[in-house]
């Protein structure tokens, strides 16, 4: 069966591939800076000095699995998106063994 042209087969357009990947180049250093930040407002709020530090290395930890989960995400579709079906079957939790009565 032929892939429709519809909205649903945009995963081999070339700016959609490229908003995906700048997505992932900006997920880090937003995640960073917005740990950092919080960091600060809470050593200004309890008279810290120590807990941007955390606040830093909290941001560098989501960042880094937000990143993870996305490049996991991306290659799951790519591979899902090769079959209709396969994409039906997963939109409806079936198992992949099981079929549509």
């Amino acid at each position: 069966m032929p892939k429709s042209s519809g909205p649903g087969s945009s995963s081999k357009d070339p700016i959609v591939s490229l908003a995906r990947y700048s997505e992932i180049g900006f997920i880090i250093p937003a995640a960073v800076l917005l740990g950092f930040f919080v960091g600060k407002l809470l050593d200004y709020w309890l008279h810290t000095k120590w807990l941007y530090l955390v606040g830093l290395l909290f941001g560098a930890v989501v960042g880094f699995s937000q990143m993870i989960r996305m490049a996991l995400g991306a290659t799951e579709s790519g591979f899902s998106s090769d079959s209709t079906a396969d994409s039906d079957r997963s939109s409806k939790h079936l198992p992949p063994n099981r079929t549509e009565k």
